[in-house]
């Protein structure tokens, strides 16, 4: 409320009580009320918002029958000197407690009703820190005290205290019944505070007719349930027929809807991530107890006492996973190893858990917000937010132990830090893990690992590109056994001085171009098992088979696609010019005949292959028109015909990959950006795609029901759908097919035989990930 003319009471009200009223200012300040009751005097009393004649009817079909047994507790706090506690005792509610922070009030209203109503009580106290038990009253009857004390300009405090107070002291069953001019800021707080575990309906008490528009009360009920269940707020009341002014009537309605909207998304949402405010009202029950297997995610800190915010999942372990060291620990996790599988799946967090041996885990997520915060600054800002989510046993002071996985980095370098205005801020780094890849230190065994690391400081710090550093004279380790031998016989014939290299040249460090450090990269791959019968057929002749890869990154994907499938023609969408220049400058990306970038926006550049293909099948068949019945026309149903692209025919891509990330965090995806799953765009690729064509997606989301849509979409447009879940990781990859037919489970050991063959690599051992990959594939369609 705050304005003095907002608080005013009913329109009988006197000239001179509302200047009195006026002189209040602060409507929280004691010292304000006790002058204002003083100066009223005993018998004066004053009615906020509705007299009698207006509540009755309403409010008297909230509380029970005044035939009860017991009969109802009822408390009216800020009570002032009204006179609804005197009515309602003479309506058979003789159990009413009256409270008030004026001692100048309470000590008139004890001598008004001493004698004819000697039951009710009178107390003076402060209605937001009340001195009584939990679960003390049926009904708490506020005839404005909530307005009263959401003062703008003191902010919300005061008045989350007291309705904290209201929901301590109201029985389950109990009602809240708040009389209110519902203005924004109150119905904020109401609605939020009583948002779980409560149901909630809003009436509007009939005016007093008059003839012009005047400020409505409103009745917001709020009833005590033992459970957690989430409500929609039920509005008793006609919006179009309020009496009220046109700003008030419009306030409400959309705090209804927003609200609602609020719970819907709620009881809709499989990734909530919850407020500690939202947990202390109850949204996953009772987190003094511990629950087993009860998980939740949610945000800590960012505001009040706590420097930092933090994302968090709660963990009630399983009972089998005991005994038990901790009742409850916290679990840090580097930002550099947030997306590792281990620490954001569900089921990696289990595991987690169950090692942990706490019977609760708090497992923090850290993110590019903390990269200059020390762990012991972390820590101490942690301690008093994670001690609230403590179970009862810890929740009495007791030391709650901190564990931390490793970032998994014993040595990092920044390279190169950019900022581009598309992608954001960039950093190149090159870094040497504590423990490497068994498969990769078995290739290079004598020699201590780095990679160099493209990373996204726009998506918590994503690596997005991460690239393998050898010795500069490593790279000739890399060739066969034959190769090696012919080398030697031809060296002999060589002075040894034609040989020998600079010491710094060969123990500089160069991006290696056979590995592929991420699995997912390995899994895409993997899939071209799928069409491996026609790839075989197109690498036996001189044609080459048409790839478009979106996604341009370090340049670490196409570069290993050239190097071991000849035979692929590839070409790179890059929307982000700098994209291109790190890739040349920093991971030794070349462009060559086979293997070319277009900077573009990715979706427009497959609708224009899409269009320029359906403007040269038209222009096909207006040559049929005009062309004799014994002409015939070129083919446009393959796409791996060179001479067509020489002579200006626009081909179908045989394989379109999309490896990019999404810049809009609220899509529930991290990659891709949501367009390219988008069903117009995934029309437009079926039509773009040869007969024989496949289309990959590496989709990243933790959202079950975000992954379930993309993968029915596909289903509905795609013949035959595959997917690869990486176990380590959260990439799910998809693989769409248009061709009818479709290799058949029992053919994957052959395919998988024609696919080696068709890899050339100077370590014929890399291409194990890559068949070990090809096991995992299972079919959706």
């Amino acid at each position: 409320m705050g304005k003095k003319s907002n608080k005013k009471g009913s329109e009988s009200t006197s000239a001179s009580s509302e200047e009195l009223l006026n002189t209040l200012g602060d409507f929280t300040s004691k010292e304000n009320w006790d002058k204002f009751f003083t100066i009223r005097g005993n018998d004066d009393s004053f009615e906020w918002y509705a007299e009698w004649s207006q509540l009755r009817g309403p409010l008297l079909s909230l509380l029970p029958p005044p035939s009860s047994s017991p009969h109802p507790q009822i408390l009216v706090p800020g009570c002032g000197n009204s006179r609804l506690s005197e009515i309602l005792y003479g309506a058979g509610f003789p159990a009413i407690t009256n409270i008030d922070f004026s001692k100048v009030v309470i000590s008139d209203m004890l001598r008004r009703n001493l004698r004819d109503r000697p039951v009710m009580k009178w107390r003076v106290m402060d209605m937001t820190a009340m001195q009584f038990m939990d679960e003390t009253f049926d009904a708490v009857l506020d005839k404005g005290g909530l307005d009263a004390l959401m003062e703008p300009e003191l902010g919300p405090k005061l008045g989350d205290q007291y309705l904290s107070e209201v929901k301590r002291i109201l029985k389950s069953g109990g009602k809240f019944i708040c009389l209110t001019l519902a203005e924004s800021h109150v119905l904020a707080l109401l609605f939020a505070k009583f948002r779980f575990g409560w149901n909630m309906s809003v009436h509007a008490i009939p005016q007093k007719s008059s003839s012009k528009a005047s400020l409505q009360t409103f009745m917001v009920v709020a009833e005590k349930e033992n459970s957690s269940i989430l409500h929609q707020i039920a509005s008793l009341f006609n919006h179009s027929s309020l009496g009220c002014n046109g700003n008030q009537a419009v306030g409400i309605h959309e705090a209804l809807e927003n609200e609602n909207q609020i719970r819907r998304e709620y009881l809709n949402g499989s990734d909530i991530l919850y407020s500690l405010e939202d947990l202390q009202l109850g949204a996953k029950g009772d987190l003094t107890k511990l629950s087993q297997g009860r998980r939740f995610e949610l945000t800590l800190g960012g505001q009040g006492g706590s420097r930092f915010s933090y994302k968090a999942a709660l963990l009630d372990a399983q009972e089998d996973f005991g005994p038990f060291i901790y009742n409850c620990g916290v679990f840090l996790v580097p930002k550099t190893r947030a997306r590792e599988w281990l620490f954001s799946s569900e089921e990696g967090q289990w595991m987690v858990v169950e090692s942990s041996k706490a019977a609760r885990l708090i497992m923090v997520l850290l993110d590019t917000s903390h990269d200059n915060i020390s762990m012991d600054d972390i820590q101490k800002d942690l301690s008093p937010l994670v001690k609230i989510l403590a179970p009862g046993e810890d929740n009495n002071g007791t030391q709650i132990p901190f564990m931390m996985a490793s970032d998994g980095i014993k040595q990092r370098n920044i390279v190169h830090e950019v900022t581009s205005s598309l992608t954001g801020p960039i950093t190149v780094e090159d870094v040497a893990y504590e423990n490497s890849d068994p498969d990769v230190s078995r290739l290079w065994p004598s020699e201590e690992l780095k990679f160099r690391r493209l990373v996204f400081q726009r998506t918590q710090g994503l690596v997005q590109s991460e690239a393998l550093l050898i010795k500069d004279g490593l790279f000739h380790k890399t060739v066969s056994e034959t190769d090696r031998n012919k080398a030697s016989s031809s060296s002999k014939s060589k002075r040894k001085g034609n040989q020998k290299r600079n010491d710094d040249s060969i123990n500089q460090l160069k991006v290696y171009h056979g590995y592929l450090a991420s699995s997912y990269h390995m899994g895409i791959i993997s899939g071209f098992i799928l069409i491996s019968s026609y790839l075989e057929s197109i690498a036996s002749t001189a044609k080459t088979v048409r790839a478009v890869v979106i996604g341009l990154g370090a340049g670490l994907l196409p570069m290993f696609l050239h190097g071991c499938m000849p035979f692929l023609d590839i070409e790179v969408v890059e929307l982000d010019p700098m994209m291109l220049k790190l890739a040349r400058d920093h991971f030794a990306f070349t462009q060559g005949k086979h293997l070319k970038v277009h900077v573009a926006d990715g979706i427009q550049f497959v609708r224009d292959i899409n269009n320029s293909l359906a403007a040269d099948e038209a222009a096909v068949v207006d040559q049929n028109d005009d062309a004799s019945s014994d002409t015939k026309s070129p083919p446009l149903s393959g796409s791996c015909n060179a001479s067509n692209a020489e002579n200006g025919v626009s081909t179908k891509i045989d394989v379109l990959i999309i490896d990019v990330d999404s810049s809009d965090s609220s899509s529930g995806m991290t990659c891709p950006a949501a367009d390219f799953v988008e069903e117009s765009f995934l029309l437009t690729v079926r039509n773009t795609l040869s007969e024989q064509g496949l289309f990959i997606v590496n989709l990243v989301s933790r959202s079950q029901a975000i992954k379930d849509k993309v993968v029915s979409r596909m289903k509905t447009i795609f013949s035959h759908l595959f997917c690869l879940q990486l176990e380590e990781d959260v990439n799910l990859v998809l693989f769409g097919l248009c061709s009818e037919s479709c290799i058949k489970d029992d053919c994957f050991p052959t395919a998988a035989t024609q696919l080696e063959k068709l890899l050339k690599f100077d370590r014929p051992e890399i291409s194990q990930s890559i068949l070990d990959a090809t096991k995992k594939i299972r079919c959706l369609k």
